[in-house]
């Protein structure tokens, strides 16, 4: 009773581009999906919100001390030594504050920037998790951890300094131009308030002209990033067809692409510096030139010139910094605009509203009428019914392509029917939690992956918290205690990414131990000894017949030699069942069965030949 076939964890791709998460128009009503995050911490929202005006006030009150400690210099009558004293006292300690006060309105906003970051990320984590398995075979890693990467620094971004830049900065912009409507001429107010305008204008148009340059740039980043992890993933493929200098060279191409696009984004970067230093450069001139004709004329003093100069300084510089904080801004959201795509992916399998949880009392397995395509057009169940009683062993093989593993990927719920039912112990499987059922199922697939850690930690991962002897007992049972307890390392053993460094039968022996430590009550066999030799094959046979035998088992099979037992054969082909029995019965119908038996017994003996 054993089983050899398709892929568990392998469906049809669905075609793949780096558009898949492209984002549209900027959405700016991301800004206000990120509010309920600072609801968290609103004590410390509000002290650093305390601080932020503190160090603005502090900020705008300089040039007015600058000023006052000029006029009494220049006005050399009443030059007492207390006054000036005092003056730059009061001079130094508001530069102070206005410096101290923001960098504490950091540090007390820290956390809630970072706690943001954390709460986001893991939404996205936990999704990711709740996809489809279509999803996940047609996403591209890569570039999908790229949009997540960037996504959380532009959220801690955005936080930061659209609360504590840009908010800020249009204060300190309405301060300056009330003093100077109140102290001078209406003028240097309107010259002001023109400036800004004009600054803002041309920023904002010059921004969203340039951030096409911007999405290209990441998407072609995407693309490379992507292209350089498959390549590394497919070492040994690459190594097999001496491909090297080929995946250099797509790698390369990757790479130019990104080359040109990114000098397009310098390029327009340096037309909006330019552009906003002309706009500063000439705002601040004509101030001064307003103002050198003043003092000249005895309007005005010397230290108001100064004033006046300080504060177009003082007003400028954060206005040129929220030039530069407006394109990040933009491109901040270009980025969470990707993230919040991958949030809202819908899920296609999904709980039904309050599903309780699968009751199991014996672990029968019905599917009736299951009919399922993974995409328009292509049909692969067609009314298929079986049913396997509780505690025994359905074996189901046929040609490549039949649909012998689709019917584990729906008993496992990776896809939901497109018709029929699938039930467990009378309930309909679809009605039931995820978790639950899935807790009630053990899966030893064909292509068994494994962590990038421990031996240990692989096989404990069947059931999180084991204890070390659960694990020595289930590698016993797979057949691989001598070979790990002969390792220097034994169970701390590292494996290697997808565990490469270990050979197929032991990877799959690692699965097998990993299952029999979860010890569900329903099995999935997917081809569980495809990666063994006949010795080892046999000795994890027994093991796993043993284990069978108290759980109901589907056995999913391309090497009829490993099914010979099972209590009863079901045979697929183009996803309808066309034979079912034991198999002599299914060899004396002379059918589908006897053909595929008679070629496989051909083939081996071909093999043994040669």
């Amino acid at each position: 009773m054993l089983f050899q076939s398709p892929r568990l964890m392998r469906v049809a791709v669905r075609p793949s581009s780096d558009s898949q998460y492209a984002a549209g128009p900027t959405n700016w009503r991301i800004i206000l999906s990120l509010l309920p995050y600072l609801k968290e911490f609103r004590g410390r929202v509000l002290a650093a919100m305390i601080c932020m005006l503190v160090a603005k006030l502090a900020g705008v009150a300089v040039p007015w001390l600058l000023k006052l400690i000029v006029d009494h210099f220049d006005s050399a009558a009443d030059a007492l030594v207390v006054v000036p004293i005092a003056l730059l006292a009061a001079y130094g300690i508001f530069r102070f504050s206005s410096v101290f006060f923001g960098e504490l309105r950091d540090a007390v906003f820290a956390r809630v920037a970072e706690r943001a970051m954390r709460r986001i990320s893991l939404r996205v984590f936990e999704h990711l998790h709740r996809l489809d398995l279509g999803f996940h075979l047609s996403r591209r890693t890569g570039g999908l951890a790229r949009d997540i990467e960037r996504g959380t620094t532009g959220i801690s971004f955005l936080l930061r300094f659209m609360v504590f830049n840009i908010l800020p900065t249009l204060i300190e912009i309405g301060l300056i131009t009330v003093i100077l409507l109140i102290n001078f001429s209406a003028w240097y107010a309107l010259a002001v308030l023109g400036a800004v305008v004009l600054y803002s204008g041309f920023s904002i148009w010059c921004t969203e002209w340039r951030n096409r340059f911007v999405r290209e740039s990441n998407q072609l980043d995407n693309r490379s990033n992507t292209r350089a992890i498959d390549s590394l993933l497919n070492f040994e493929t690459v190594k097999y067809f001496g491909n090297e200098a080929f995946e250099a060279q797509q790698y390369d191409q990757n790479l130019q692409a990104w080359e040109a696009a990114r000098m397009k984004n310098r390029l327009s970067l340096v037309a909006l510096n330019s552009g906003q230093a002309l706009i500063i450069a000439g705002a601040v001139t004509l101030m001064m030139v307003m103002a050198a004709r003043e003092v000249s004329g005895g309007s005005m003093t010397v230290g108001e010139l100064v004033m006046i100069n300080a504060y177009m300084i003082q007003l400028f510089v954060p206005l040129n910094f929220l030039g530069f904080i407006y394109r990040e801004i933009r491109e901040a959201l270009t980025n969470i605009e990707r993230l919040f795509g991958l949030l809202e992916a819908p899920a296609k399998v999904v709980d039904a509203p309050d599903a309780p949880q699968l009751n199991l009392s014996a672990g029968e397995v019905v599917f009736s009428g299951v009919a399922h395509a993974y995409e328009p057009g292509r049909q692969i169940l067609k009314n298929v019914s079986l049913r396997i009683p509780a505690g025994h062993t359905l074996a189901v093989v046929g040609p490549s392509g039949a649909g012998k593993s689709t019917l584990a990927r729906l008993l496992f719920r990776f896809y939901d029917v497109g018709a029929g039912s699938i039930k467990i112990d009378g309930q309909d499987i679809t009605q039931v939690t995820q978790h639950s059922l899935r807790q009630a199922i053990g899966v030893v697939p064909q292509d068994t992956v494994l962590f990038n850690a421990t031996i240990g930690y692989n096989v404990a991962y069947g059931a999180p918290g084991a204890s070390e002897d659960d694990v020595w007992r289930v590698l016993r049972l797979a057949q691989l205690e001598d070979f790990v307890r002969s390792l220097p390392q034994q169970l701390e053993t590292p494996v290697g990414e997808r565990g490469l460094k270990l050979s197929g039968g032991e990877k799959q022996r690692i699965a097998i131990a990993r299952v029999l430590l979860k010890d569900p009550p329903i099995l999935i066999l997917d081809e569980a000894t495809s990666s063994l030799d006949s010795h080892a094959e046999r000795r994890i046979l027994d093991a796993l017949n043993l284990v069978a035998r108290k759980r109901t088992t589907l056995a999913i099979a391309h090497r009829l030699s490993t099914i010979v037992h099972a209590e009863r054969i079901l045979v697929l082909d183009q996803g309808q069942v066309v034979e079912q029995g034991s198999h002599y019965e299914l060899l004396a119908l002379g059918g589908a069965y006897s053909r595929l038996w008679a070629d496989q017994q051909r083939e081996q003996t071909e093999a043994s030949d040669t």
